[in-house]
């Protein structure tokens, strides 16, 4: 009798651009990764293309790892949604000053999008957003140094209770078109 073992290994989830999704482990299945690489977000910030982007994803920020993209921009460029989805939260925060959160279709992820400078104009909780409807606008709310106007831009799947301010970061940048 011969018994045949094949070895087989978990291959990261790619993003539109090849690169690995980074993600907990534990909490980003590979369907996951696909269903978010099928939204193609677009940078969320007027005039900026992926190819002008350094990835920070994975950078300390003190005693912490960032787990966001910074997206530099001079102060009032136009924030617009990443992608498709409800608009669940405008908040204002010590860290993130003046925020937005949304989910994706799936409402199994959360986009967040903080230090703005002010929101758009009849922006609402509640709100259905489409990819490109403006958000708000770059700024340096928070504890973002006020002579670094910029985009902080995360992704987070969300847990089963389906907590809009918490959940498991997912590096946004191999996920943007």
């Amino acid at each position: 009798m011969l018994t045949l073992c094949i070895a087989t290994s978990v291959m990261p989830a790619m993003g539109l651009d090849g690169t690995a999704i980074d993600g907990d482990a534990a909490e980003l299945t590979e369907a996951d990764a696909q269903l978010l690489a099928s939204y193609r977000l677009i940078v969320p910030v007027a005039g900026v293309t992926k190819r002008n982007l350094v990835d920070n994803y994975n950078e300390r920020r003190g005693s912490h790892l960032h787990e966001a993209l910074d997206i530099p921009a001079p102060r009032g460029t136009q924030v617009v949604a990443a992608g498709d989805g409800r608009l669940v939260k405008l908040f204002r925060s010590v860290a993130g000053g003046l925020t937005v959160y949304q989910l994706d279709p799936s409402e199994r992820f959360a986009y967040y999008y903080a230090h703005l400078d002010h929101y758009a104009q009849g922006l609402s909780e509640g709100m259905m957003l489409k990819r490109g409807d403006a958000i708000g606008a770059v700024g340096t709310t928070g504890d973002a140094p006020a002579d670094s106007p910029h985009l902080h831009f995360a992704v987070f799947r969300l847990g089963p209770e389906k907590q809009w301010w918490k959940g498991s970061p997912i590096n946004p940048f191999p996920l943007l078109d």
